[in-house]
């Protein structure tokens, strides 16, 4: 992962401290650890937004931004990636977490018509409930440990693209 880009595409601390919604995260804002820019760190958020925007939970940000700052991963990284699950692909996301969820415990589909209103969900809750919660959990693992990985291995060709760029322009200098 380039640190340039990164840099670019997320706020600063600054900006993030002076938001009026963050201000009562007060003084864990100014640990610079879950500023930097590094592959753990980095690599770390990638786990904790993709995990938690499997979350079958309202706000799923107040999760991601509790495990960053514990971690010390990069926190804008981790909840930026929570916002991969919005309004347009977490009934997607969830309906697939639930067939998941269904399949593992060998249960039976017994929803056949899903209505997106709070009414249906807290009727049907009994129903779904721990089929959705095991399929969130296992999707939510391997999203986060794939995005893990990927982070990895991202910032690592990176940093060697970097070098081999170095060697050919220090041995262009020579020739």
């Amino acid at each position: 992962m380039p640190k340039k880009f990164l840099r670019r595409h997320l706020p600063s601390s600054a900006k993030l401290r002076e938001h009026p919604h963050l201000s009562w995260l007060g003084s864990w804002l100014i640990n610079p650890q879950i500023w930097h820019l590094h592959r753990r760190a980095v690599a770390g958020a990638a786990f904790i937004g993709l995990f938690c925007m499997f979350l079958p939970i309202p706000f799923q940000m107040i999760p991601a931004v509790f495990l960053a700052i514990v971690t010390r991963c990069n926190l804008p990284l981790s909840v930026a990636l929570v916002w991969i699950s919005n309004p347009i692909t977490i009934t997607p996301m969830f309906y697939f977490a639930y067939r998941l969820g269904a399949w593992l415990l060998n249960m039976k589909i017994e929803v056949s018509v899903i209505e997106i209103t709070f009414e249906w969900l807290l009727s049907n809750v009994g129903t779904i409930g721990y089929p959705l919660l095991v399929g969130c959990l296992i999707c939510g693992w391997v999203c986060g440990v794939s995005g893990f990985i990927f982070a990895h291995l991202a910032w690592r060709l990176s940093v060697a693209r970097q070098w081999r760029a170095r060697r050919a322009a220090r041995n262009s200098r020579k020739a």
